[in-house]
């Protein structure tokens, strides 16, 4: 076998796919595949007279050229048509398989300007005509080449992400809660927003059910980190919570039967949940709540907000088997409301120092918002604490807010 012949000035090439091409920081690399000699040295010789440097590597059949690049993908892969192995489009078929992320620029006779089309209708980038082709014209060629070549792999890549972020946003939106109500006197506002950018989703999660008898069920938690695999940990718990509910499964049986999920699930023994589920029965003033290393909720009555802490129990996955939750109760009279949220909401940062807005600022924003309807409430809530972190890029954490109201 007649081994590649290689020209070079040994500067680095640069292979990072769709970033950079080699050109626009040293030269390409260009591999001729021509089995005449004579063809060859002229475009050696173009080489050589052109402004262009290349590092050209010449092969003299396709089985050459197939071994070249197994070893090495070019930037552009200059392709005689008539070779002892591989003839017109076939050529071209089989470098391109060969080696997706290089430009092609055919070689064609005096007489086959038609079959150069035809070439680039299957996917070269150019084509030369052999004893036509000038110095300049050749650089040209060669640096359009690899330049379309690159635009189109691009061009092929945000097709492909556009396409894949439109199908996660349509799973994604599938999963989010739909509340389960089933008569009237119930009021719930939701408001959710995933701290991942581009995300429908979080790891926060968050459901309300009625059950057949009107009694009101409500969740909502935290998974520990912000990526998918949290996201989808928080779906998981969110579902699971919605069937024990519907099972007649609630109190601590119902916690610890999430807690076996969760470590079942979870991608790392470190990651944990909380959070805090709410039981209000018909013609009860009084609701029992469950609380596992959740924060905190406010209240809202007719004379303001207050925040309020009932007993609770650690969070989901750190002592797996061996935590306890109790049962608080709280009362909530006519026409007062509970409002569950996630601790993206005052986790916030204030101004531009490490100062947090914290729960004690997060009051101080629920009360100066007291006299506003359920909507507006949540509404001023979420864009107060997200102006108040404007200065350090906003509410970088999930945030889950349901403000809950029933007859």
């Amino acid at each position: 076998m007649v081994m590649p012949q290689t020209r070079t000035d040994g500067l680095p090439r640069n292979d990072d796919g769709i970033g950079q091409p080699s050109w626009v920081s040293g030269e390409p690399a260009v591999l001729l595949v021509e089995d005449d000699a004579g063809d060859a040295l002229l475009v050696e010789e173009l080489v050589a007279d052109s402004a262009l440097k290349v590092r050209l590597t010449w092969v003299r059949s396709m089985a050459e050229a197939v071994e070249a690049l197994a070893t090495e993908v070019p930037d552009c892969i200059l392709l005689d048509l008539h070779l002892p192995d591989a003839q017109g489009l076939e050529a071209v078929s089989r470098v391109r398989a060969g080696a997706e992320q290089a430009a092609v620029v055919v070689l064609t006779g005096l007489a086959e300007e038609e079959t150069g089309l035809a070439a680039v209708a299957a996917g070269a980038q150019d084509y030369l005509v052999k004893g036509r082709v000038e110095p300049e014209l050749f650089v040209r060629a060669v640096r359009y080449a690899i330049q379309r070549k690159q635009s189109e792999r691009a061009a092929v890549a945000l097709q492909a992400s556009r396409l894949q972020a439109q199908e996660n946003a349509r799973l994604e939106r599938g999963l989010l809660p739909r509340p389960l109500l089933r008569g009237e006197g119930v009021e719930v506002v939701t408001r959710y927003r995933p701290g991942r950018a581009h995300a429908l989703l979080g790891g926060d999660f968050y459901d309300i059910v009625q059950g057949a008898d009107g009694t009101v069920h409500a969740l909502i938690g935290d998974v520990s980190g912000h990526g998918p695999d949290e996201a989808a940990l928080g779906v998981a718990l969110r579902i699971a919570w919605r069937t024990l509910v519907l099972t007649g499964v609630t109190g601590p049986d119902q916690v610890a039967r999430l807690e076996e999920i969760l470590v079942a699930e979870r991608t790392r023994s470190e990651v944990f949940a909380t959070l805090v589920t709410l039981r209000a029965v018909p013609g009860q003033r009084t609701v029992r709540l469950v609380r596992a290393g959740h924060h905190g909720l406010l209240r809202r009555t007719g004379g303001g907000v207050e925040w309020l802490e009932p007993p609770g129990g650690p969070a989901l996955g750190v002592v797996p088997g061996l935590a306890r939750w109790p049962v608080a109760e709280m009362t909530v009279e006519e026409g007062a409301s509970v409002v569950l949220f996630t601790d993206g909401l005052f986790e916030g940062h204030v101004g531009r120092g490490q100062e947090r807005l914290g729960e004690d600022g997060l009051l101080a924003l629920a009360r100066e918002c007291t006299d506003l309807p359920a909507e507006e409430f949540v509404d001023a809530l979420i864009v107060r604490a997200e102006g108040l972190a404007e200065q350090q890029g906003g509410l970088a954490d999930d945030v889950a807010v349901m403000h809950l109201s029933w007859d």
